[in-house]
């Protein structure tokens, strides 16, 4: 008889499994979906609305889609890269060739560094490179003043390839900048359009051209990564725009473009420890460069106007003291008799917030809003007055020379012999880069070997006393020194400290 074996049971299937992932996904279509979907109403306007009214399109979007992120910067550069140009600039260095003799190093100690070694001078040309800017049709081109500086010849190369000799109408060392002409007859030059640099905001796209490593003329893109950035050692107006669009040597003087294709400002500088782009460079505002252009149209030299008045920035504890809701601006500690700042009705313990509108976070961004500035008109200055807003009037004026500087080279037997020395002013002060309130007798330069070399007298010395007398002129100096008398005490100012040596004959 067969064997006889019963069949497996088959798996009983649950008619109501097979209808859960339907009743979930239709519960999420019908919660989720919705929201997750939905495009918030500040960014949907003017995207998927086609008759939104124009006012509410926002002039600054984000990306949102694969067609906007495949745009290019191709017409934008076309338009923009004729107007950048290459210079390159030559001088002539004299070199002493020493013998090894006189270049041994013990030797050379022996007889100190500045020792005047003889040997055959031999001259070679110095080569450098940088990038310009044209801004007018007739021949105006920007760049930065330390490519052109102490340079011999300067050539300008345009986009295509043509070639100019350039002659420098203006410099200006304080903002490191300087204005060239080249020249091709009636022609007119292939020229950037100057922006507004104060509407830049952090984010916003830009470009950076120029001629990195003298490989070419080279476009970069990057954002505005910060405003009105301090960086020491660049320039006296420390208020940078700072880009991630990569900067290298030789990209100093080339334009930073906006997405209009305007100019908005000269870059100069990056912060670097290999000497290539690491994401940090520095360009000057374009509202600054205005001013340079404008002073060298003029034909003379820039005159900014000036202030009169001294101050210090609002940190926490005086913002407190003060009942500020937030440190901000510069609370003024001293006034200039008779300075367009007095006339005003500027008081020593106002706070100065504005100028013509515009913020005055700190003392870099107040000398660099009045240094934009030029010397006509007026200028309108908000300040914060024991708790009030109030409203000043400042005239624009050019700093006077006053007192006279009197450059004299001081001699007789007396330890300052050999020191040339002159009288400090608001006018003279600006050209040495000073505090415009500074007063008393500065020392510009020293005769080697002189009295004064020798009894350690340095170059931006400003003389306040001899013998507790406090010096008033570069006359009253000399009068004081030449005294018959075989002692002086001398006291002068360097690099904010007060030092005292005393002499005797």
């Amino acid at each position: 008889m067969a064997n006889s074996q019963r069949p497996p049971k088959r798996a009983r299937t649950r008619p109501q499994a097979a209808f859960l992932p339907l009743f979930l996904w239709a519960l999420f279509a019908a919660l989720v979906l919705p929201a997750a979907t939905t495009i918030p109403a500040a960014l949907a306007v003017g995207w998927d609305d086609p008759d939104a009214p124009k006012s509410e399109i926002p002039s600054r979007v984000v990306p949102h889609s694969g067609e906007q992120i495949r745009l290019s910067f191709a017409p934008l550069v076309k338009a923009a890269t004729p107007a950048v140009v290459n210079i390159y600039t030559s001088k002539v260095v004299a070199q002493q060739q020493l013998s090894p003799l006189f270049s041994d190093p013990f030797f050379r100690r022996f007889f100190g560094k500045d020792f005047p070694f003889p040997g055959p001078r031999r001259e070679r040309i110095q080569n450098s490179l940088g990038s310009g800017v044209v801004v007018s049709g007739d021949g105006l081109v920007v760049t930065s003043h330390h490519i052109i500086k102490d340079s011999d010849q300067i050539k300008v190369v345009l986009a295509d390839n043509r070639e100019f000799r350039a002659e420098v109408i203006s410099r200006d060392t304080r903002t490191d900048l300087a204005v060239l002409r080249i020249d091709d007859g009636d022609q007119a030059f292939a020229s950037l359009p100057l922006g507004d640099s104060d509407e830049l905001e952090v984010g916003d796209l830009v470009l950076a051209i120029g001629n990195p490593f003298g490989v070419g003329q080279t476009v970069t893109s990057g954002i505005v990564s910060a405003l009105a950035r301090t960086t020491g050692g660049i320039s006296d107006y420390q208020f940078f725009i700072q880009t991630d669009a990569a900067i290298n040597p030789g990209n100093s003087g080339g334009a930073l473009v906006d997405m209009k294709g305007r100019l908005v400002g000269i870059n100069t500088a990056i912060f670097s420890k290999s000497g290539g782009s690491h994401g940090i460079g520095f360009a000057i505002p374009v509202n600054m460069v205005k001013a340079v252009i404008r002073g060298a149209k003029s034909g003379g030299p820039i005159v900014r106007p000036w202030l009169g008045a001294a101050g210090q920035e609002v940190t926490s504890d005086i913002a407190t003291s003060l009942g500020l809701s937030r440190p901000t601006g510069v609370l003024v500690n001293a006034v200039r008799e008779n300075s367009p700042a007095q006339r005003a009705g500027i008081l020593v313990s106002d706070v100065i917030i504005s100028l013509d509108g515009k913020d005055v976070d700190n003392l870099d961004s107040l000398r660099f809003r009045l240094a934009t500035l030029s010397v006509e008109g007026s200028a309108v200055f908000g300040i914060i007055r024991r708790g009030k807003t109030l409203e000043l009037t400042l005239p624009l004026e050019a700093p006077p020379e006053e007192p006279p500087r009197n450059v004299t080279t001081l001699a007789g037997a007396h330890p300052l012999n050999g020191a040339e020395v002159g009288n400090l002013s608001p006018a003279f002060n600006t050209e040495l880069g000073l505090d415009e309130l500074a007063e008393g007798v500065f020392v510009l330069s020293l005769q080697r070997g002189s009295p004064a070399h020798r009894f350690n007298s340095q170059p931006g010395d400003i003389i306040l006393r001899v013998t507790d007398v406090k010096v008033e002129s570069v006359a009253h100096l000399r009068e004081l020194l030449n005294a018959p008398t075989s002692y002086w005490k001398i006291s002068v100012q360097r690099e904010g400290k007060v030092l005292t040596q005393e002499f005797r004959q």
